[in-house]
């Protein structure tokens, strides 16, 4: 039974996913939108979940990383720079017929760069700040998040240099394809707008890879400091652990996968904004994390589709059904309301209820929700021996 839980159950989950676009087409054309981006999100919430689940840091900015990544596939596969004429393995040549103007790499190599650019950026950023701890490290984090968009929103004149092209952003950014495929996969050569099956299939690969990173560094030598530097960092480091070089590679390897979902994302959606990287984007990520259950993978996976499903399609329907009751009232305040404003408004509320009934998350890690009812197991043992 044990060992259905442990491999049958997520194999089940696997094939699933990999057979979700056949199930119906015209349905799963619908949502195949909707769907790549709730995997985008589960991505970014597996990649916080290193850092804070895993090491117990608290990070408020992780949306610069997923920006960062996204402006990686910006410069390197559009005509943003277009002083420069150099392509290397882009479907860009394709459609030019010659050399385009600008620099246009192969989107499945700007994801290494994507991934070892914010991974060093996490490095640059954390040595000199990990050091801090609880509310001081969120300060840090919080600015960091918030000065990476600004810079990308002024970064259009520095010195005369174009690096980001402003509020106006980066757009026609290159799509993703296997050129290498017969004529008869078209579609699969150069990834479209209209037909997202390569898409989903491509972002699903990269969760599938980042759900396994997970799993080995949890179980590694490295995942057991960071739970030791996260149940006490003193006494981690009173047991030879250095808690800093510790805290930076949760902090770094955290950075990697989202910059990873940003360069996924960029060449999604083909124009980069730094307005599309706001603050919010943290929090939900975070509510995903807390939500699912900090350090379990799978709670933060169940996390982020309760969140994003909920953002999706469970606000979007229920402001169906209140307007369709009240236009049977006659109730202009019910026909008027507009449900899917009030998301974060949920959003908020459901964390705190979930702080209040179940602060372990859905699917807890066991040692956290062993710690978190501890003081209610001591608590009943004192009430026993009392009586």
């Amino acid at each position: 039974m044990q060992r259905l839980k442990k491999y049958g159950l997520p194999a089940l989950l696997i094939v699933v996913a990999f057979l979700f676009p056949l199930v119906d087409e015209t349905l799963g054309t619908e949502l195949m939108f909707p769907v790549i981006i709730v995997t985008v999100y589960i991505m970014l919430a597996l990649g916080l979940n290193i850092v804070v689940g895993f090491a117990g840091l608290l990070d408020l900015g992780y949306v610069a990383f997923y920006a960062l990544g996204a402006y990686v596939v910006g410069w390197f596969a559009s005509s943003q720079f277009r002083q420069v004429s150099f392509s290397l393995g882009s479907t860009a040549e394709s459609i030019t017929g010659g050399e385009p103007p600008g620099i246009h790499i192969s989107f499945w190599l700007l994801l290494i760069v994507a991934g070892v650019f914010t991974g060093l950026c996490g490095v640059i950023i954390g040595a000199p700040t990990l050091r801090l701890r609880g509310d001081y490290l969120a300060i840090v984090t919080l600015g960091f998040g918030e000065i990476i968009p600004r810079f990308f929103q002024n970064g259009d004149d520095l010195g005369g240099f174009n690096l980001t092209n402003g509020t106006i952003g980066i757009k026609a950014i290159d799509s993703p394809g296997l050129q290498f495929l017969p004529d008869t996969f078209d579609a699969w050569q150069r990834f479209g707008t209209l037909y997202l099956h390569p898409w989903y299939y491509t972002i699903l690969v990269l969760v599938l890879i980042t759900i396994y990173v997970n799993i080995r560094l949890r179980d590694s030598r490295l995942g057991r400091a960071w739970i030791s530097v996260r149940e006490d960092e003193t006494a981690a480091a009173a047991m030879g652990i250095n808690p800093v070089t510790t805290k930076l590679w949760a902090y770094s390897l955290g950075g990697v996968f989202g910059g990873i979902a940003g360069a996924f994302y960029g060449s999604f959606i083909k124009s980069i904004f730094p307005t599309s990287f706001s603050f919010n984007i943290s929090i939900i990520v975070l509510c995903m994390v807390i939500l699912g259950g900090m350090g379990n993978i799978y709670g933060v996976i169940l996390g982020a589709i309760l969140l994003q499903g909920l953002n999706f399609y469970l606000l979007p329907q229920m402001n169906v059904w209140v307007h369709a009751i009240g236009d049977a009232l006659g109730s202009p305040l019910l026909s008027g309301v507009d449900i899917p404003k009030y998301n974060f408004f949920l959003f908020g509320l459901l964390l705190v209820l979930m702080m209040l009934l179940r602060p372990e998350g859905i699917i807890p890690n066991r040692q956290r929700a062993e710690e978190l009812h501890e003081g209610e197991r001591e608590e009943k043992r004192t009430k026993v021996a009392r009586a």
